[in-house]
């Protein structure tokens, strides 16, 4: 896996500063995504509802490769994503609460988070939905010139759909700026990688497109950091696409609803093993950049952010219904149907 040294010599050549900030990013993900578990059980969520619990480093450690600049687009697990990628904890909060405060005004939800200003755009809730249209977004930004570039994340499953071969296969031949980000927490729902896909190393299958592949250890805040920020940065420079696979541990099952019975004890174990926050804290730690005291600090920061997010989430309003079909389309379309479903098929 791409990413050398001890993690121990890596943390001396870093800005003690910047290692406390990773650990407070990645707590941050953690503590929220715990919060949206309860509140899910507490019917304060609804619709379905991905979390990122074991994918901390992963989400953290690409949010600090890319610039604000850049363009990210995710599947259905992307409320990390988009904490890092600057958008108000309460605001997204607040689309989980399907309330008009949020980022997609309560009618996207869990899996539909967007947000232009931060250049998130999506929470794609269909697998593979989101490549198209990155790959659409990468050649606008080549034709016009920008140095912009865009990171496409998904899971693991998705590479072994149509749209994951077509849409690699366009970047190559038209060499544009975009970075594939495989987040391979090795359980696509309940099937394993090995019994998914023929090839089971993932950033192999970059081979058939000519394109740089590699894969980093997705529980190491670092190499994931400084391996993407390579990619991209050579996307930016020289517009050549890159596919990166982040190996990481899911600590949930697929959704909140997810009991995850499927899986092992030994599996389960090693997911536990590999917490990456807990790893992390226990470095810091052990490197003397942490202590007890300022990791209280940070805890009880973080812990004042969730519950400020939760506060603004709650205090929102529900969408008026009238505006259910207010985005249909970017522009006003004659004949737009907009009957809600307790509505008269005819009026008199």
């Amino acid at each position: 896996m791409a990413g050398s040294g001890s993690v121990d010599s890596r943390i001396a050549a870093e800005n003690p500063e910047t290692l406390r900030e990773l650990y407070r990013e990645m707590l941050f993900v953690r503590r929220f995504e715990e919060r949206t578990s309860q509140s899910y059980q507490q019917a304060q969520i609804g619709g379905y509802c991905h979390l990122n619990l074991g994918e901390e480093a992963t989400v953290v450690g690409l949010g600090a490769a890319m610039r604000p600049t850049d363009y990210l687009f995710t599947n259905y697990r992307e409320h990390g994503y988009a904490l890092v990628k600057g958008i108000e904890p309460g605001r997204v909060m607040a689309e989980l609460y399907g309330r008009s405060t949020g980022t997609s005004k309560g009618w996207g939800g869990s899996m539909h988070l967007y947000d232009t200003a931060t250049r998130l755009l999506g929470g794609y809730g269909i697998v593979g939905g989101q490549l198209p249209p990155a790959v659409g977004a990468a050649l606008a930004i080549d034709y016009r010139g920008d140095e912009d570039v865009v990171v496409c994340q998904m899971g693991e499953g998705t590479t072994n759909i149509g749209a994951f071969h077509e849409s690699l296969n366009i970047a190559a031949l038209w060499t544009l700026p975009i970075v594939f980000l495989v987040v391979n927490n090795q359980t696509g729902m309940g099937t394993t990688v090995e019994q998914s896909s023929a090839e089971p190393d993932l950033w192999k299958r970059a081979d058939s497109y000519r394109i740089r592949g590699e894969r980093v250890d997705g529980t190491d805040v670092l190499a994931v950091r400084d391996t993407a920020r390579e990619l991209i940065e050579t996307a930016r420079r020289e517009r050549k696409p890159a596919l990166l696979e982040a190996v990481s541990h899911r600590l949930k099952g697929h959704s909140v609803v997810d009991p995850a019975r499927y899986r092992t004890t030994e599996a389960v174990s090693r997911a536990r093993d590999n917490d990456p926050v807990a790893r992390w804290h226990a470095a810091l730690l052990h490197a003397g950049v942490l202590t007890a005291e300022s990791a209280a600090a940070i805890e009880d920061s973080v812990a004042t952010g969730v519950r400020a997010a939760v506060e603004f989430a709650e205090a929102g309003p529900h969408p008026d219904p009238s505006t259910l079909f207010d985005y249909n389309y970017a522009t006003p379309v004659p004949g737009d149907p907009r009957r809600l479903p307790a509505d008269p098929l005819f009026t008199h």
